[in-house]
């Protein structure tokens, strides 16, 4: 159901036609995992009404292999926090190396505008929140730490969603389920 639910809202909200959806597992294989992710597994590719593309092992999510991760709760907060701790990571990395000594400075000017692109891409305020599928209203949440700039994106997220017509369409496709 939330992978049905996820490609329905990349669809709506995000628009890509044919969302991938992938599920977070130790290996690509499908014979991989515990018993729960092999279950999962099969029910997933058994579903006709989502564009499954096998198991996507942790590495391979920031990369953008698949548009929809399908992942139980605990595993798929674990990979959420520790994307979060490496984009911090990278963000301060390259802060210290570009600001290290006057030609890495003059460096760092040249590239300006990539660098902010970059950091805006890493940044979770720009996204605001995610989508919660599955109740009856328009649910964004957002990060705990989040500051205006995030609750601002996560208003025009929740905006969004709220014109999509998505909740009619997932009830509408899990009554068919």
């Amino acid at each position: 159901q939330f992978a049905i639910m996820g490609s329905l809202y990349m669809n709506a909200c995000l628009h890509i036609e044919k969302p991938r959806v992938s599920l977070l597992n130790n290996g690509t294989e499908a014979c991989k995992g515990p018993e729960l992710q092999q279950q999962a597994y099969s029910l997933l590719s058994q579903n006709q009404n989502i564009y499954f593309t096998g198991n996507i092992e942790g590495r391979e999510v920031p990369l953008g292999g698949c548009d929809v991760v399908v992942a139980d709760g605990f595993s798929g907060n674990i990979a959420l926090k520790i994307s979060e701790g490496w984009g911090k990571m990278i963000s301060a990395s390259l802060k210290e190396m570009l600001t290290k000594n006057l030609k890495s400075k003059i460096g760092a000017l040249l590239i300006m505008d990539q660098i902010k692109n970059f950091r805006k891409t890493m940044d979770y305020k720009e996204y605001g929140g995610a989508p919660l599928l599955g109740v009856t209203k328009p649910v964004i949440k957002a990060h705990g730490s989040s500051d205006a700039k995030a609750f601002k994106n996560a208003i025009r997220q929740a905006d969004i969603f709220a014109k999509s017509d998505i909740i009619r369409r997932i009830e509408k496709s899990l009554i068919k389920e």
